[in-house]
C-alpha cells in the first residue's frame, strides 16, 4: 500500500458518507479531478507527519491548501469559481461536515500500518 491507495480509500468513504446525508455530488476516485485527488493525497501526508493531529488541524491544513490555490467561500462547491462551503474555520462547519474530518484522519490512522 502506498500513500496514493490510503488517499483512494479515504476519498471513496468520504463519498460514501457524504451519499448517507444526501450529497450525491462527489465522484469516484478515478471520475475526481486532480485538484481533489491532489487534496486527499495532501490530507494522507499531513495526517502521516502530524499523527497527534486533531481532526480540526486537518480541515486548518485543507483550508490553508485550498487558500494558496485561489479557493474562497461559497454556498455551494464551484470548482470553476473556485468557492467552497467549507471554506470556513472548523468550528463553523456543521458537525456533518467536521465528521468528514474524524473519518478522514482515522482513515489514514488504520491503514497507515499498510504503507511499504
Amino acid at each position: 500500500m502506498e500513500i496514493k491507495d490510503i488517499a483512494i480509500v479515504a476519498h471513496e468513504l468520504n463519498k460514501a458518507y457524504c451519499e448517507s446525508i444526501g450529497d450525491n455530488s462527489q465522484p469516484e476516485w478515478n471520475d475526481a479531478p486532480e485538484w481533489q485527488q491532489s487534496s486527499a493525497v495532501n490530507g494522507v501526508k499531513f495526517h502521516l507527519d502530524n499523527p497527534d493531529a486533531l481532526p480540526s488541524a486537518s480541515h486548518k491544513s485543507w483550508l490553508k491548501q485550498k487558500t494558496e490555490e485561489g479557493w474562497k467561500y461559497g454556498e455551494v462547491k464551484n470548482p470553476e469559481l473556485k468557492e467552497h462551503p467549507c471554506y470556513v474555520p472548523y468550528d463553523q462547519l456543521p458537525k456533518e461536515q467536521q465528521a468528514k474530518d474524524f473519518i478522514f484522519r482515522q482513515t489514514v490512522h488504520s491503514l497507515k500500518k499498510f504503507l511499504k
